[in-house]
């Protein structure tokens, strides 16, 4: 009884046990009804009978044929002109009377379940119009035993019948639904044990068998859910073999740039101007580097990198991008820094490097050819938005905007870029959301808020921001 195979079954042989219980009931006090018409049509063709013979007279012998033929111990005939009895002897005290006439369909049904709730012969008195005729009234006094026989016969042949009919109906609705849901279930079922048990292989996905009903997008829907979960599975399987990568060559590349980084030290004692003019920048970069490296296990590993949060003037910041950007070399993106001398951040500075830059060379590699920097405080927190006048991100792009190796809007980008700077934007306890995206541009909004301490409240230099 725990499988849905049986429960089906024994619900069905339920509910067409109780259709036919439904149907019994007016079935009998049919079979009642048309078992005294009968009588009544057996009594009315005894008057003719009698009506036929010289001065109405029959002998006993056919009196007694003819009450018997009734299966009455008294038949009273009247008519308009004529009242006509036929009795065998002293008739026995009659124990109930029935107005046919009278009765309507709930009391026909009382009493033909009535019949079935006595054990005790009766004589009863039935009266009602003639089958025949509706102007001949006629009477009748019977015995109920042949009546309740009779009726007990016909309710064992109507609960046989009931019971075939129950197990065949059980039976075909138990092969249909076996096969148009019970087996496509267990199908589901099983597909579900075995891709949970390996994941990673292809053969556990379920393939549909293109029906078109719930079982049928059921399967597609499983389908389509497991190729979605494996292809992530995968992609977390790749990323945990680069992380493993990364960890294994950071300590080589955190040695080399270090060693970039001492040699540079001597660019800053060189007598040409302009290699004193770069060296702060080229040292800079270098140690910008250094230190990316040493949070790039943190980000692999799931985990926010901490940073060395400080008060900083946001304009110099976004004009070292600009001039990065706008070199040949970059792409020559122009970079119209709106952010006014006095704003000022509280936060990582490279992190918000990071940040801005990966947004800004992301908007070059989507074809923008010009990208506005403007910032400014709302309800204490730090608003820095930067809209570009590029083609807009494609749909699928937008879907899957901040997720790494997915949302690249162009071929062969791997998304890395603005998931990193989200990652570093929600490491302030902030964020970095697309404002908008068409023809003429888009916009996206990073939101920093006002540094605060263990307890939860705002350092006097970001409120004073």
């Amino acid at each position: 009884m725990h499988s849905l195979s049986a429960r089906l079954l024994v619900l069905t042989i339920f509910f067409v046990m109780l259709s036919e219980v439904l149907i019994f009931v007016p079935s009998v006090s049919r079979f009642r009804t048309e078992w005294l018409g009968a009588r009544m049509s057996a009594a009315h063709l005894a008057m003719l009978v009698v009506d036929a013979a010289p001065d109405r007279a029959v002998g006993e012998m056919l009196k007694s044929e003819l009450l018997t033929q009734v299966g009455a111990h008294v038949v009273v005939i009247r008519r308009a002109d004529m009242r006509m009895v036929l009795s065998g002897g002293s008739p026995p005290p009659v124990d109930e009377a029935f107005y046919l006439a009278a009765q309507g369909p709930w009391d026909k049904v009382f009493d033909a379940l009535a019949v079935y709730a006595r054990s005790q012969d009766r004589v009863i008195r039935v009266i009602a119009p003639s089958p025949a005729d509706p102007a001949i009234s006629i009477e009748l006094v019977l015995d109920e035993a042949p009546l309740r026989q009779r009726m007990v016969s016909y309710g064992l042949n109507v609960f046989g019948l009931s019971v075939v009919i129950s197990f065949i109906t059980a039976s075909l609705v138990y092969l249909s639904l076996h096969w148009l849901l019970v087996r496509p279930m267990r199908r589901i079922i099983g597909s579900m044990a075995d891709f949970s048990e390996n994941p990673e292989d292809a053969r556990s996905i379920i393939l549909p068998a293109g029906g078109r009903d719930e079982i049928g997008v059921a399967e597609q829907q499983l389908a389509d859910m497991q190729r979605e979960l494996r292809g992530a599975l995968t992609q977390k399987a790749h990323l945990a073999a680069l992380g493993t990568a990364v960890a294994k060559i950071n300590h080589d590349l955190r040695g080399i740039l270090s060693s970039a980084l001492l040699v540079s030290d001597r660019l800053e004692t060189s007598g040409d101007p302009d290699v004193q003019r770069l060296a702060p920048t080229v040292i800079t970069a270098i140690e910008r580097a250094v230190a990316m490296c040493g949070q790039t296990l943190d980000y692999v590993g799931q985990s926010a990198p901490e940073g060395a949060r400080t008060r900083f003037p946001l304009q110099p910041l976004v004009h070292e991008i600009k001039t990065s950007m706008e070199a040949p070399a970059e792409g020559g993106l122009r970079v119209e820094n709106r952010v006014g001398e006095a704003f000022r951040l509280t936060g990582d500075r490279d992190q918000i490097f990071r940040i801005l830059n990966n947004v800004v060379r992301n908007a070059a590699e989507a074809g923008a050819g010009s990208i506005t920097v403007s910032a400014r405080m709302r309800d204490n927190h730090a608003e820095i938005d930067l809209a570009d006048d590029g083609p807009g991100l494609p749909p699928r792009a937008q879907e899957k905007l901040f997720q790494p190796f997915e949302g690249s809007a162009r071929a062969g980008g791997t998304g890395l870029g603005l998931a990193i700077a989200r990652e570093l934007a929600r490491g302030h306890g902030g964020d970095l959301v697309l404002l908008s995206t068409g023809p003429d541009g888009t916009a996206f909004r990073l939101t920093i808020p006002p540094d605060t301490d263990h307890h939860g409240s705002v350092t006097k230099s970001a409120a004073s921001a």
